[in-house]
């Protein structure tokens, strides 16, 4: 038989009778050891799920989760061969649809008999400039309720609230993705450098997770939004950036403290592995799973941070659940109590179901990989 090194040069090896050899492409696993990895982490899933399903929270919180999934893939299909395929109806943020109510102009408010049907000269002007006594004026009724055409009413702009939340759901899994992939990359890596070397790197490192603990973090980012156009991915990233080093990169040093001593660390320094090929190749790939669960944390706390900022309108996005909660209150809608519910409770209920959603699956993670939690 005739193999090839890396170097293209022909070794000859002797020729085993009735064994077909199969030449293996650089870091090819062969089929039968890619096998058994597959049945290993078929059978580690099954295992883990068990213990997730026993923690009824966590499967609520994967149903929630899911369930506002399916809302951000709605979106697009219901505006592209759905019942909302009229931009100027059903868009999210120019859209516009009012049912027209017609008025009897009276002289004044004393003379008004029926309300749904009559106004008072006076208010009249507000709507139909230069209506007298006898005139009939046209009003566009916003916020609309609830309708067979928009399923949540409107808001005070005349919007579809339907579209607008299922739109924003799509800004909420994209902040807290970027958000949570930062966190564990800057987090992980903090934390097993710091561990690794120790001395004046892990005290660097560490007074600077203990500054970013100390600083108040909703300021911070009104100050950074007063100061550049923040966007969804960029809030995304300093909040990822602020979460990484702070709280959880102590946390996840001290689970790299506890692998660093482990013997495998030493039997591959001995072997003649680098520091970088210690900490990326067996320190970071130990510390992950602690770092997926703090990345459900991290959705939630983003989640949250969006929707405040976006009340307060320092966020540059087209719509999020924040813009449609600020909306009703710039509109005058939001102490209004009950009687305009369409305007409040879907966004605030999203935001606050998406949060637990997510919280509640960290804990429910937080007992399959943290083993003194696991029920016994």
């Amino acid at each position: 038989m005739v193999i090839k090194d890396q170097d293209s040069t022909e070794v000859l090896e002797p020729q085993i009778d009735g064994v077909e050899t199969v030449e293996l492409a650089e870091g090819e696993l062969p089929e039968s050891l890619l096998r058994v990895r597959l049945k290993l982490g078929w059978a580690g899933f099954k295992k883990n799920w068990k213990l997730f399903s026993e923690n009824k929270l966590g499967l609520v919180g994967l149903g929630v989760i899911l369930l506002f999934a399916l809302m951000a893939i709605a979106h697009p299909i219901m505006r592209s061969v759905g019942p909302w395929q009229d931009d100027n109806v059903y868009d999210p943020v120019i859209g516009f649809s009012a049912p027209v109510t017609d008025f009897e102009v009276v002289a004044t408010e004393a003379d008004v008999v029926d309300p749904d049907s009559q106004i008072d000269q006076v208010t009249a002007q507000l709507w139909c400039f230069g209506s007298v006594a006898g005139d009939i004026c046209s009003i566009n009724q916003t916020p609309a309720p609830p309708s067979a055409d928009h399923w949540l009413g409107t808001d005070p702009l005349g919007r579809d609230i339907a579209s607008q939340l299922t739109f924003s759901t799509r800004a909420a899994f994209l902040l807290g993705t970027i958000a949570a992939v930062v966190t564990v990359a800057v987090a992980t890596t903090v934390g097993a450098i710091a561990a690794f070397y120790g001395g004046w790197i892990d005290n660097f490192l560490m007074r600077l997770a203990d500054l970013v603990l100390l600083l108040p973090l909703i300021p911070i980012l009104i100050v950074v939004s007063g100061l550049f156009t923040v966007t969804m991915p960029l809030l995304g990233v300093l909040i990822g950036i602020l979460s990484g080093f702070g709280g959880t990169a102590i946390v996840l040093k001290s689970q790299a403290l506890s692998v660093k001593v482990k013997p495998f660390i030493d039997a591959a320094r001995v072997s003649g592995g680098s520091n970088m090929h210690l900490i990326f190749k067996h320190v970071i790939p130990n510390v992950l799973p602690l770092s997926f669960l703090y990345m459900m944390f991290t959705v939630t706390e983003a989640v949250s941070l969006e929707a405040t900022l976006s009340f307060f309108g320092l966020i540059n996005a087209d719509m999020t659940w924040g813009i449609m909660l600020s909306t009703a209150q710039t509109q005058g809608y939001l102490r209004s109590g009950l009687e305009f519910w369409w305007l409040l409770i879907p966004a605030g209920l999203a935001v606050s179901l998406l949060a637990a959603g997510f919280f509640f699956v960290g804990r429910a993670m937080d007992e399959v990989i943290n083993p003194r939690l696991r029920s016994r």
